[in-house]
């Protein structure tokens, strides 16, 4: 649990929404793997969401998440920027697939997180893997380890301008 004052003030409120955005997000993952809207799977799905849910907000601080109108907005353009940058790596990638002569430089980079928090970090981490081209390797302190199809550069500061940049910005407003 948090010493923050403030965080203690506002707990119950960001106690609830997070655990409506983790039941909202959980019970969507029920709905989509199950691919039905019978009203059985759904009572089922809601129930079971619900209680991973509960487990997983009451247990700990990560899900602890308040939502205010500029936190909204900044996912939605988050998630905006997220799909243009897999368009984009999925574009190089095709690029290398069907050129003659794959002309790469594989390397790991170091680059490095302004975000604090686990959630924060953990999406920057998966929103990087998920692109294709990069893959995070290890995680140390305030730096991510990345396997860089096509290393443009070593310089740890560009590289995260680079790599890190489009995704931080909207994620360190979201999650902190």
């Amino acid at each position: 649990m948090s010493t923050d004052p403030q965080y203690d003030r506002l707990s119950g409120a960001a106690w609830l929404q997070g655990m409506v955005l983790l039941w909202g997000f959980l019970f969507a993952v029920w709905l989509v793997i199950n691919a039905t809207t019978e009203l059985p799977v759904v009572i089922v799905g809601a129930i079971i969401s619900f209680a991973l849910a509960s487990i997983f907000v009451w247990r700990g601080d990560v899900w602890r998440i308040g939502f205010t109108p500029r936190k909204v907005f900044h996912f939605i353009a988050y998630t905006g920027v997220f799909f243009v940058e897999m368009v984009k790596a999925n574009i190089n990638m095709m690029r290398y697939v069907y050129a003659p002569r794959i002309d790469i430089r594989p390397g790991i980079v170091k680059i490095n997180m302004r975000l604090k928090s686990p959630i924060g970090r953990l999406a920057l981490a998966n929103s990087i893997a998920l692109t294709p081209g990069s893959l995070v390797m290890d995680i140390s302190d305030d730096a991510l380890f990345i396997h860089w199809l096509d290393v443009k550069t070593t310089d740890p500061d560009l590289a995260t301008r680079m790599i890190a940049g489009p995704f931080e910005k909207h994620l360190e407003v979201v999650f902190g």
